[in-house]
């Protein structure tokens, strides 16, 4: 990598694009089979390992592709990680509707009472 690469790719923040993709127990050989057969989006194995290391840049597309094969939505690649479960989000996500209801209701009160 040259260095103007390396200066750029320690200012891009840290994703969970790798996690995500482990998540969903791939390697980055299937992750690309499937972008390409369920999305229609070509992009190989390395232009994936150099995204996932921060070593480039992603585009819309490129998260809103790999958010469709990962079942999340492209926020989620940038600032959730999968494995933390004790985290709001992966309690959030195994709630049913009317749970989800409450807990925001409780929040509101949370936040309306300190």
């Amino acid at each position: 990598m040259t260095p103007d690469r390396q200066a750029k790719a320690k200012r891009r923040g840290k994703t969970f694009i790798r996690a995500w993709r482990k998540h969903r127990d791939m390697n980055l050989e299937q992750a690309v089979e499937r972008l390409e057969l369920e999305v229609g989006y070509p992009y190989s194995v390395a232009q994936l390992s150099r995204v996932e290391r921060g070593e480039t840049g992603y585009s819309q597309d490129v998260l809103e592709a790999l958010a469709t094969i990962y079942r999340c939505e492209p926020a989620d690649l940038i600032m959730r990680d999968p494995q933390a479960s004790e985290a709001i989000w992966s309690i959030w996500d195994q709630l049913q509707p009317v749970q989800r209801i409450q807990l925001v209701e409780i929040g509101q009160t949370l936040k309306k009472t300190g």
